[in-house]
């Protein structure tokens, strides 16, 4: 194929990606919840207290509060990369993937205002993805370098998410409804943008507005079951062996506002106009060797239609550490998808993004990758093995040697990630 041909397949699948980003918009869909619900009011002269947390925390408080028409105080928790601010509201710009002083103060001051709510005032709270590290409030008994290691050790353990927010439950005060608890007794309804897949709200920022996905011994269960015991810090082991009582607190209103699966369907809508499109039903999920072979798989099983074909999927995989190199799930996805199909390759041309909708894959200035039958010619003409990078878990290096980057810049939103392959004619 051309490359200009095989460059319009990679620009359809880039704005096939930013229909799905768009379609989770923030800001618009707090607003189509609120006109939908209707919005509750405080009895008796209460106060509002607005609370968002996450990487879509501003536009999201920015859609509630436009359609609120009573004063509020406000206290806003996201990420460093996103520029967006908002006018009189606290803005806590905190660290992501791994906590920082910045969320733990943050979160100093959101117990701090839930604790001067009472019965007559009403919580109003925001959460998206990327809340659980953002919002960081360790247990008595446990600080903050505590939670960094036990955070650093989850991210690179291939544990699922639903399996690493049961554990940092476990160590918050706020997670796991800890939220529900320091309101009590103010009435607390969140709206909540998802991004883990199934959209269980107990898992979307680790649940400060839901109950908990376990106990305590649940938790070290997993941990053991992984052989992790043995690194997390003293102070977490110690908190998960002592003998507490649970926490008990009014239930919240919780309202999902958007997912996954709208998201990728809007990718499905953009795609249908040139290709013939199919979404896949199984997310993409679990370690990213194995998501890769599905892949390439659909792309041998895909190489006989006679049309030009798109399938798009929703997931979130999970890498195991190895190495120590620089990536993310998406950009190792991508390249081992990548050198499947150079190690198996089909007679048609072909691009494949992987991309995570917040737009930062890991620690890393990336959102993802799309990559294509030349990627690894690229990177092999340059004197490398793709082999070599994988190994050491270094796939952002190897993609940018094969400029198969994919930037985007903070969206402002999150939820999960979007796959996108694509078959020429």
């Amino acid at each position: 194929m051309p490359v200009d041909d095989l460059n319009a397949l990679k620009a359809n699948a880039v704005e096939a990606y930013r229909a799905a980003v768009e379609r989770a918009n923030p800001f618009t869909a707090v607003q189509s919840c609120i006109k939908k619900n209707g919005i509750p009011k405080p009895k008796n002269g209460g106060q509002t207290l607005v609370i968002g947390v996450g990487k879509a925390a501003p536009a999201m408080i920015k859609g509630l509060r436009e359609l609120l028409d009573r004063p509020n105080n406000c206290i806003c928790i996201t990420h460093k990369e996103n520029g967006e601010n908002v006018e009189n509201c606290e803005m806590f710009k905190a660290g992501h993937p791994v906590p920082d002083q910045t969320g733990e103060l943050g979160s100093k001051r959101v117990i701090a205002a839930l604790e001067q709510v009472g019965k007559d005032d009403q919580v109003l709270f925001l959460v998206s993805g990327g809340g659980s590290a953002l919002m960081p409030a360790p247990v008595d008994g446990v600080n903050l370098e505590d939670k960094i290691v036990l955070n650093e050790i989850l991210l690179s353990s291939g544990l699922s998410i639903d399996e690493m927010n049961h554990v940092r439950q476990q160590t918050s005060k706020l997670k796991g409804g800890g939220l529900l608890h320091y309101a009590d007794p103010a009435p607390v309804t969140s709206y909540i943008l998802s991004d883990v897949i199934g959209n269980d709200l107990r898992v979307i920022a680790s649940g400060p507005t839901v109950s908990p996905l376990g106990t305590k011994k649940s938790a070290l269960d997993i941990l053991a079951n992984n052989n992790l015991l043995k690194l997390i810090p003293k102070n977490i082991l110690n908190h998960f062996e002592a003998k507490t009582s649970e926490r008990k607190s009014n239930d919240a209103v919780n309202y999902l506002i958007g997912d996954n699966r709208e998201s990728i369907h809007a990718s499905a809508e953009f795609l249908s106009k040139s290709f013939v499109t199919f979404v896949e039903d199984e997310p993409l999920i679990g370690d990213v060797n194995d998501a890769a072979k599905k892949i390439h798989q659909k792309l041998k099983e895909i190489e006989s239609s006679t049309k030009p074909t798109a399938i798009v999927w929703g997931g979130e995989t999970t890498v195991k550490i190895k190495g120590s190199g620089l990536g993310g799930r998406n950009q190792e996805l991508a390249l081992i998808v990548a050198e499947l199909a150079h190690q198996d390759p089909i007679r048609k041309s072909w691009t494949f993004l992987s991309g995570g909708t917040d737009g930062r894959d890991g620690p890393t200035e990336a959102a993802g990758a799309i990559v294509d039958q030349e990627t690894c010619k690229r990177i092999l003409s340059e004197g490398y093995q793709v082999y070599d990078f994988l190994a050491e878990n270094n796939s952002n290096k190897a993609l940018k040697i094969s400029n198969d980057l994919l930037h985007t810049g903070a969206t402002g939103t999150n939820v999960a990630d979007v796959q996108i392959l694509i078959v020429s004619q």
